[in-house]
């Protein structure tokens, strides 16, 4: 349904405050979420669509002429295009004069943010728009999880952590038979048994592979599980249209994890910690993703391990696994967005000895209006030995 769950007010009081003229979204062959989440259209966009959400006045749909569906029920004007020179003249209208919102970020600073074309942008600017970006817009209204979407996050979180705990136990037994593959398809078939859906197959990686970050098992290759090694678990699931659960877990093939092993985890764990304490008792808005990301790389840096952590602590969780929203990042990108009540995130910090092992440990958090909710419940604390 259009516009559903977004308060279209609350929109304008936003824009009214930042100075704009209206949000202008747009989206072509699924090329910016954004516009998907807020319009809330379903299936897909085959031609040009343009949205505008004016500041005053009811919202305009700019639609080819054989693809009105997305816009069905749509609460304002439908202006319909053939040709292109019917879409340059109509959407001169939409923008003529106007200080617009769209998806776009200086110098690609936060990728999430850049989704407009560049030949949109021009095109938008030569019609006498000025394109500006929609950064806080996005936070607010294409983040922002409903009622609905944080409970079927919450099931979903406990489902895949009892899944990691059970299958990480039954392998960390299985030296020399186990392969990385087939952990994998038991993980993937245990998601499926419980109602949920996947985007991609979960990463399972023994020993150095676990230095890899998106290490991908098979290709060919049957990795089999060695005595005293590392075992790594990311995966992620959740149900169908709805916000996914994101987690890592680790194991070890040995009946006591070595010293420089469990260093190593009480460092991750602990920046992990770090960050989560960080939330708590805070005024959300006081915070910018980058903040945390800091929280979490200057505890490794006090223990010597920072160089070895080669990527953001955690990424935004909207109805995209990897979200529009605020990302705890001044490492990859410098992410200056604040935070705010309603929006999710991973908390993932990581340390990748390559050649040797790696150690992640990822939950996930919800800004509540009471506090930030941590999924799952019960976190993970010690590294998943054979018992």
């Amino acid at each position: 349904m259009v516009f559903e769950g977004i308060d279209i007010a609350a929109v304008r009081s936003e824009l009214a405050s930042l100075g704009l003229d209206g949000w202008l979204l747009y989206d072509f062959h699924g090329c910016n979420p954004v516009a998907k989440r807020v319009i809330g259209f379903q299936g897909f966009v085959s031609r040009r669509l343009f949205v505008l959400i004016p500041r005053e006045g009811r919202p305009i749909a700019l639609v080819h002429q054989i693809e009105q569906h997305p816009v069905a029920g749509f609460p304002g004007e439908v202006l319909i295009y053939r040709t292109w020179q019917d879409l340059h003249e109509k959407l001169a209208i939409l923008v003529k004069d106007r200080r617009l919102a769209m998806e776009i970020s200086e110098q690609d600073a936060v990728p999430y943010l850049d989704r407009i074309p560049y030949g949109v942008f021009q095109l938008v600017t030569q019609l006498g728009g000025t394109p500006a970006g929609s950064a806080d817009l996005v936070t607010a209204f294409a983040s922002v999880w409903s009622s609905q979407e944080l409970a079927d996050h919450q099931e979903a979180a406990e489902l895949i952590a009892s899944i990691a705990r059970l299958r990480l136990s039954e392998a960390v037994i299985e030296v020399g038979t186990v392969t990385e593959v087939q952990l994998q398809q038991r993980v993937i078939d245990d998601i499926g048994s419980a109602g949920l859906v996947i985007t991609d197959a979960p990463i399972v990686a023994f020993g150095a592979n676990s230095a890899n970050p998106h290490y991908e098992p098979g290709g060919g290759g049957e990795r089999v599980l060695r005595t005293d090694e590392v075992v790594l678990l990311d995966l992620w699931a959740g149900r169908e249209g709805s916000v996914f659960a994101d987690q890592t877990w680790m194991g070890f093939s040995g009946r006591e994890v070595p010293s420089h092993v469990a260093e190593v985890w009480e460092a991750v764990s602990g920046a992990r910690d770090a960050v989560l304490q960080g939330v708590r008792g805070v005024d959300y808005k006081t915070l910018m993703g980058k903040d945390l990301d800091e929280i979490a790389r200057g505890y490794l840096r006090d223990r010597g391990l920072d160089e070895f952590f080669v990527h953001r602590t955690g990424h935004s969780i909207d109805i995209e696994l990897h979200g529009s929203g605020p990302h705890l990042d001044g490492f990859e990108t410098q992410d200056t967005r604040r935070l705010r009540q309603g929006i999710g995130f991973s908390v993932e910090p990581g340390v990748y000895l390559a050649g040797d092992f790696g150690v992640r440990s990822e939950v996930n958090v919800y800004l509540g209006e009471g506090g930030p909710v941590v999924t799952p419940a019960r976190l993970q604390c010690e590294i998943v030995v054979p018992k």
